[in-house]
């Protein structure tokens, strides 16, 4: 089970959701920063991470968001996680953990049997995250990240281990 702080509540929603707009702020703040460019933010249609294929999500803490992230269909049995982040004030809370935990589930649910994932090479914070939760790299972890370019990850998903 992952550690979430008390009062922090899951809300559904869109990337249009004007609470979401903070955390896709400085989400494409971080890439500019990181990569040069924030484009990737804008490659898939809010409607790509709609019910029933996808799904879009914040952790709110008092009515604020404090974390989200996002799934859409990548095949018939994948979902590919997007977009997991936590505002650079709430990290180290175990609110991406909590993120995925949630995403995970409900893509279960949904019939998805795999999760598919990529990130950057020059975020080695998500990389942990993603070992730490028990995602398999599809890419060798003693070569240089930059050397690879975006970082392939790999989860099957069973609903009974997938349950918090």
């Amino acid at each position: 089970m992952t550690f979430a702080p008390p009062g922090v509540s899951v809300h559904r929603t869109t990337p249009a959701d004007p609470l979401a707009r903070p955390l896709l702020d400085e989400l494409a703040h971080e890439y500019e920063t990181r990569y040069g460019s924030s484009e990737d933010l804008n490659r898939y249609p809010a409607a790509e991470f709609a019910p029933p294929h996808g799904a879009f999500l914040l952790l709110l803490e008092r009515g604020r968001p404090v974390a989200g992230g996002a799934y859409r269909r990548y095949d018939e049995r994948t979902a590919e996680l997007k977009r997991i982040w936590t505002h650079s004030r709430h990290r180290r809370r175990g609110l991406a953990r909590r993120v995925l935990t949630v995403l995970e589930r409900e893509a279960a649910e949904r019939g998805y049997s795999r999760i598919y994932l990529t990130t950057g090479p020059r975020q080695p914070e998500a990389k942990g995250l993603y070992l730490a939760a028990g995602y398999r790299p599809l890419f060798d972890l003693a070569a240089d990240p930059e050397s690879i370019g975006p970082l392939p990850f790999e989860k099957h998903l069973d609903l009974e281990t997938t349950t918090p």
